[in-house]
C-alpha cells in the first residue's frame, strides 16, 4: 500500500470532524444491528438451520454493510473531496485519487 504525505489539510480532513459526524448515531446503531445479524448468523449456524436460509441472512447483511459503506463514502465525496476540489491543487488530486480507490474496493468486495 502505498501512502501518500499528508499536509495538513489531509490531516485535518483525517482527525475530524469527518462528513459522517452528523449522521454517526445512525451509524453506530446501524453498525449495532448488523453485528446482531453476524451473531444471529453464527447462532442459525450452531442451530443447523436450513443453508438457503443461512445464505438470505449473509445476503442480508452485505446488503447492510454495502450500505453503510456507500453513505461514508457520499459523506466523504460531499465532505473531504469538495472541500479538496474547492481548494484545487494537488491535495484536491489526491482526495479524488483516494476517492476512486475507494469505490473500486468496494466494488471489488
Amino acid at each position: 500500500m502505498t501512502t501518500v504525505p499528508e499536509t495538513a489539510e489531509d490531516q485535518a480532513c483525517h482527525s475530524g470532524p469527518h462528513g459522517y459526524i452528523q449522521d454517526k448515531p445512525r451509524y453506530l446503531n446501524r453498525l449495532k444491528r448488523i453485528e446482531g445479524q453476524a451473531r444471529g448468523i453464527s447462532r442459525m449456524i450452531d442451530e443447523d438451520v436450513y443453508c438457503i436460509d443461512i445464505l438470505t441472512q449473509i445476503s442480508a447483511l452485505n446488503s447492510a454493510l454495502e450500505n453503510v459503506a456507500l453513505g461514508l463514502l457520499d459523506d466523504h465525496l460531499r465532505h473531504c473531496v469538495l472541500d479538496a476540489a474547492r481548494e484545487g491543487g494537488e491535495e484536491a488530486e489526491i482526495k479524488l485519487k483516494e476517492a476512486s480507490d475507494a469505490v473500486r474496493r468496494l466494488v471489488k468486495s
